[in-house]
């Protein structure tokens, strides 16, 4: 397996099931995450600048537990719960009112040869697919991509969190750094079978070349019937297809995504991707990114996002940043964000 797609089948807590006996039984559980805090002035496009100390500048702060059981027969049992936490002023969740182990709450089998499956609360693989394919990976600070996809304003960005709660996902077993997952979260409410969420994803990492491919279909925000946030709301659908290419020197990323929105009284379509590149520089890394989307139907708007940061690593485990973005939405004031921060794994 290579080291790229054993990360990736990680981080989205892939895991599946085969069948097999118990023997020799062997566990264990580890503690672990990560704290990010950056100081700045924030100001939304249309709204006004506040100065903050903020949490999560490079980074959604974290912690989490994870543990294994051997089965036998290359079987494992796995389970998975992690928390988001704001170090600014302690509290759980990444807003008021998120669930305590909103990151991911889960419990599965995993199999070398069968692949994964888990089940719980699970992060999507349409949020690992953004991620992995901008230079500013996950941060919702100063991330062109993020912004765009989760952070959506003038109707754009996609509905269901990067999370999907009451959900099922399979992943198969990688292949020469190909892998797919699968993915079905349920609405849980009698009579409402339609309302559900489904993805399909595939990732290949093959030296210096990665690429993705990532679909997804939500029916419902947070709970059945809730509209999502969108008067008329009935489904969404999302694509999104990545590719970046490491020259050592410089690394390239590229992005494309389309969004159909389908709303009673006119749908809505979101066309769009991102550029961008990382330079090694000093010990650390220069990031840069564009991000670019386009709505036509119900909402004709544009947004147009660029961001420019510079990362060292103190070690291994703790590293210190600087970043400044800058956020235009078609009929408002530009916004911007610029700050400097800190990050340390455990």
């Amino acid at each position: 397996m290579s080291k790229a797609a054993g990360w990736l089948r990680g981080a989205l807590a892939l895991a599946v099931c085969g069948a097999a006996g118990v023997a020799n039984a062997q566990s264990n559980v580890s503690l672990y995450g990560q704290v990010d805090a950056w100081v700045g002035a924030a100001k939304a496009p249309g709204g006004e600048r506040a100065w903050t100390q903020g949490g999560g500048g490079m980074s959604t702060s974290y912690w989490g537990m994870k543990g294994s059981e051997d089965l036998g027969d290359g079987l494992k049992a796995i389970f998975t719960l992690e928390d988001f936490f704001l170090p600014q002023n302690g509290h759980y969740g990444r807003f008021t009112g998120d669930s305590f182990f909103s990151r991911n709450a889960y419990v599965g089998l995993q199999s070398n040869t069968l692949g994964t499956v888990t089940m719980g609360r699970l992060t999507t693989s349409y949020f690992v697919s953004t991620i992995l394919f901008n230079p500013f990976i996950d941060s919702y600070t100063f991330s062109p991509m993020v912004y765009h996809t989760f952070l959506g304003l003038a109707g754009q960005g996609i509905v269901g969190d990067s999370g999907w709660s009451n959900a099922v996902m399979y992943a198969t077993p990688d292949y020469k750094g190909l892998g797919a997952s699968f993915s079905y979260a349920f609405g849980n409410k009698a009579g409402e079978t339609g309302q559900n969420k489904w993805s399909a994803a595939a990732m290949y990492f093959h030296g210096p070349l990665a690429a993705t491919l990532a679909y997804q279909q939500v029916k419902f925000d947070a709970v059945p019937d809730d509209q999502a946030g969108i008067t008329g709301f009935r489904n969404q659908q999302a694509l999104q297809a990545g590719l970046t290419y490491d020259f050592k020197v410089v690394k390239f990323f590229g992005q494309y995504q389309y969004i159909k929105n389908t709303i009673t009284g006119g749908n809505l379509t979101s066309n769009g991707g991102q550029l961008g590149f990382t330079v090694p520089l000093g010990g650390g890394n220069v990031m840069a990114s564009y991000a670019y989307t386009k709505n036509s139907g119900a909402n004709t708007s544009s947004r147009n996002t660029w961001a420019i940061g510079y990362d060292y690593g103190l070690s291994k485990r703790t590293d210190v940043y600087t970043a400044y973005l800058n956020d235009k939405v078609s009929g408002l004031d530009a916004g911007n964000t610029f700050g400097v921060g800190m990050r340390m794994k455990f």
